[in-house]
């Protein structure tokens, strides 16, 4: 499936290629214009090539390689848009030609729509803004989303309770001290009393952390305390290391520095919250992911838990949810996952329209969801990855309000 999808991609790509040329000829009359571009167009790609063909693999994703991969989404995102519309109109212009042609025997005007074209030039030229901005502003545009969220069987004196979560922080694809400072005095001017952070503290390695540690050492520590639990990317498994001796001692660091940074790190295992007479239990799992590593462990996570406890689970992946927890013979209240970013792109505007790649991948990709009294929030990510930049999907900072309901 994903093998096919690719293939589509590829041949819009391509097509892409082809209309462009195509519309610069059409509105340059010059063919010495058409051939500068497809010179540079084998410039970038010769570029490309070279640069991940000579890249330190063992370095895995950099701040420099997500900005080269910023720059590659903005030279092709905008025309795979205009390719799209303007294949699918093509293919009614054929339609419509031959059965003219060969059915109905008359001949017929058969140009492009004007219209059309302007329409797809205009949104690619919107998109092309929108990827600018992502880059050099988007992906530091924090915002504090708020839910309120009922249980019946909430422990009275933990009714109110504030829990503030933040997740895939990425530490290595940060460049922008002033910017994450930011991020991080907005964390701490929200009321909470616990603060959960949902995995994905690095890209690859455990020196990323190196420069932030003091900064996120900031971030002020609650009532209840800091807790996190590993991502995907934490377990050190996007490069190749020389021996297994260097890959595990890189995870010991990486779990290292999640503690310096002033984090209860839960490695499958739970910790009991008290108020007076009440608890509530906080469960930690390790990274477990559908299509990724699965080291997490439910069971073991829920030892000595009571099966009637009001319970809150950290699980990095959200397919996690679905897999194992939302059907579980125990019942677990609440669920905070991240993972998805929610592809970094699509449209965000609560109540109105939230869209993004991501929901053809994970049912829950962003924000709050229920299947009865069981609840999950993913969030959005506080970092970035893959590339350097966030259109529409902002990196988010959640404060989730648990009341118990009358």
């Amino acid at each position: 499936m994903i093998q096919k999808f690719i293939y589509v991609i590829l041949l819009f790509i391509i097509l892409g290629e082809v209309y462009t040329c195509h519309l610069i000829y059409k509105f340059t009359k010059k063919r010495s214009v058409v051939f500068a571009y497809l010179l540079l167009l084998v410039t970038i790609i010769a570029s490309l090539f070279l640069y991940f063909k000579g890249s330190d693999q063992s370095k895995g994703q950099t701040a420099e390689s997500m900005h080269v991969m910023a720059l590659l989404l903005l030279f092709l995102l905008p025309k795979i848009l205009i390719s799209i519309p303007l294949f699918f109109e093509d293919m009614f212009r054929f339609t419509r030609w031959t059965s003219n042609k060969f059915i109905y025997k008359k001949i017929i005007t058969n140009s492009r729509s004007s219209l059309l074209t302007k329409i797809v030039l205009t949104a690619a030229g919107l998109l092309t803004l929108s990827i600018i901005y992502g880059v050099f502003v988007g992906k530091y545009n924090f915002k504090v989303r708020e839910e309120t969220i009922a249980f019946k069987d909430l422990p009275a004196d933990f009714d109110g309770l504030k829990v503030l979560q933040i997740s895939d922080l990425h530490v290595g694809s940060w460049d922008n001290k002033e910017a994450i400072e930011k991020g991080i005095e907005m964390i701490n001017a929200q009321e909470y009393d616990i603060l959960l952070f949902t995995g994905d503290f690095v890209n690859t390695l455990a020196t990323e952390a190196d420069p932030w540690i003091a900064a996120l050492q900031k971030i002020k520590t609650p009532k209840y305390g800091k807790f996190a639990v590993l991502g995907n990317h934490d377990y050190g498994e996007y490069v190749k290391w020389d021996t297994e001796a260097a890959k595990e001692a890189n995870f010991v660091a990486i779990k290292n520095n999640i503690e310096k940074s002033g984090f209860k790190l839960l490695l499958n295992e739970n910790v009991v919250l008290k108020s007076n007479n009440d608890s509530i239990y906080l469960l930690g799992v390790e990274n477990w992911g559908l299509n990724f590593k699965k080291a997490g462990d439910l069971k073991k996570t829920s030892e000595n838990v009571p099966t009637d406890a009001f319970k809150i689970v950290m699980t990095h992946d959200p397919s996690h949810w679905d897999a194992e927890i939302v059907n579980h013979q125990q019942k677990y209240q609440l669920t905070l996952s991240g993972h998805t970013h929610g592809m970094q792109f699509g449209f965000d505007i609560p109540s109105v329209l939230e869209w993004s790649p991501a929901e053809y991948i994970y049912p829950e990709w962003g924000g709050l969801y229920n299947k009865g009294h069981q609840y999950i929030y993913v969030n959005r990510g506080f970092g970035f990855h893959a590339y350097s930049g966030r259109v529409g999907i902002w990196p988010e900072i959640t404060v989730l309000e648990l009341k118990k309901s009358k």
